[in-house]
């Protein structure tokens, strides 16, 4: 969708609300992307001569609270890392961030509090297919940036001409069931395949890709609802039809029960678990409390295959790794640096990225325009390029695989492979690992 267009949808939306919320509205006339080093305005909502307000959704209670909650804690850290090191432009980034417990209903209550009364610039990570399916839909229509949501279902990429403010950041879940599906076809040829999934985009997009190359494979696939927390009929559904190797799209939650009840039945078939559902630290400490402590640590999982697509805390010689950790150390909250907390230290680096390409006095749409024009050219944490464009706005194309060991780490097993949505080619990823810069802050100086 052009620019005029967006700002044409921009000002039909905000005709149809109260004139006190006309300030709120997507139509940012005046300002300017383009930076040609005069001062600082207040380009936009949320711009101010000295600031940058950004808003969020996360879990912070419930029970997608563990890992999920640590998130934004790591966007926080970098955003306050780069604060004390000039900011973006002069402005310092200020991160609000609210819980909305994993529940659609109150996702709605609190993006509409971030845009009408917070009054952000733009979303950025908010979190979940399913909550952040309830807001989607508002966020474009007030013509509000929503970036790089903390999900991988297609709705926030393949289809920019209806949701033009909507990016996706991490590997899309059709993409990653094609090359899980390609790994087990090329390497398991003889395996008799269960599914284990989410009942909705997150596990449908994830078997319509495994399907593209072991559909004949498959002997079973069984769904559970969030919040069931009895998989049981599940697991012994999937063990009844002879699976002998289970791919699961699955929460970390669902990945310890999944674990657990397999235990319980006798069931050992060999588990491949896409990237949401494997970090070995969190599903550990689920398995302990799950089982009331009869099960500790995450050896159950040893064996197991999964994805990535960023380098992982288990990495300590990786430059990113090592310049985050460094980050973490001053600017963190309590804790250690965990994956969560490494993922969302990576959305940051990308967000200010973004900000710097939007120019110096940016509108809402100027920063939409500059994700599209050459965000598919930006280097940083993840393995894989970005897929962004005027006709995509989906995130990292590529994954790894690797193998999860007894002692909680992870062995990759298989490089970077690239691919995009619907018929596009598995291509091995011929690029080489990027490092960060010597501050571990994007250059700013090309888009000035």
């Amino acid at each position: 969708m052009s620019r005029s267009s967006r700002r044409l949808v921009s000002v039909l939306a905000a005709a149809t609300v109260v004139s006190a919320l006309a300030a709120c509205g997507g139509s940012d006339d005046g300002g300017g992307g383009s930076s040609s080093g005069g001062a600082n305005e207040a380009s936009a909502p949320g711009i101010t001569e000295d600031t940058i307000k950004l808003g969020a959704h996360f879990p912070l209670t419930g029970v997608a609270a563990p890992g999920y909650s640590e998130i934004p804690t790591g966007l926080k850290a970098y955003f306050d890392y780069v604060n004390d090191n000039g900011g973006v432009y002069d402005r310092k980034v200020d991160y609000i961030y609210r819980d909305d417990a994993y529940n659609p209903s109150n996702t709605s209550t609190v993006v509409n509090q971030l845009v009408l009364e917070d009054e952000v610039f733009a979303i950025v990570g908010g979190l979940g297919t399913p909550t952040h399916s309830a807001v989607v839909d508002f966020l474009n229509a007030e013509g509000v940036p929503d970036l790089f949501v903390a999900s991988g279902s297609l709705t926030w990429g393949e289809d920019p001409e209806t949701n033009p403010y909507t990016f996706g950041w991490q590997t899309d879940y059709e993409s990653e069931g094609k090359i899980i599906g390609q790994y087990i076809a090329e390497n398991f040829p003889d395996a008799k395949v269960g599914l284990f999934l989410q009942d909705d985009d997150f596990g449908e997009n994830g078997e319509k890709g495994i399907r593209e190359y072991v559909d004949d494979q498959i002997v079973g696939a069984e769904r559970y609802t969030p919040g069931n927390t009895n998989v049981g009929p599940q697991i012994a559904a999937l063990q009844a039809a002879g699976a002998d190797f289970v791919v699961g799209f699955n929460v970390p939650s669902y990945t310890a029960l999944s674990q657990l009840t397999a235990l319980q039945l006798g069931y050992k078939p060999q588990w491949f678990y896409s990237n949401v559902g494997s970090d070995p630290q969190l599903v550990g400490s689920l398995l302990n409390r799950f089982s009331q402590g009869k099960v500790t640590g995450s050896a159950l999982l040893a064996g197991a295959y999964t994805t990535d697509y960023l380098p992982t805390v288990d990495e300590p010689d990786n430059p990113w790794v090592q310049k985050f950790q460094e980050i973490w150390d001053k600017y963190g909250e309590e804790g250690e640096l965990t994956n969560y907390r490494l993922y969302g230290m990576s959305m940051a680096y990308t967000t200010v990225q973004a900000l710097q390409a939007a120019g110096q006095n940016p509108t809402r749409d100027d920063l939409v325009e500059a994700i599209e024009q050459v965000g598919g050219d930006w280097k940083g944490p993840v393995l894989a390029p970005f897929r962004y464009s005027e006709k995509s706005h989906m995130g990292t194309s590529g994954m790894s695989i690797s193998q999860l060991t007894p002692e909680g780490s992870a062995k990759e097993i298989q490089g970077v492979m690239t691919t995009d949505i619907g018929d596009a080619k598995i291509k091995e990823f011929d690029g080489k690992p990027t490092t960060p810069t010597e501050n571990g802050i994007p250059d700013e100086e090309p888009y000035k």
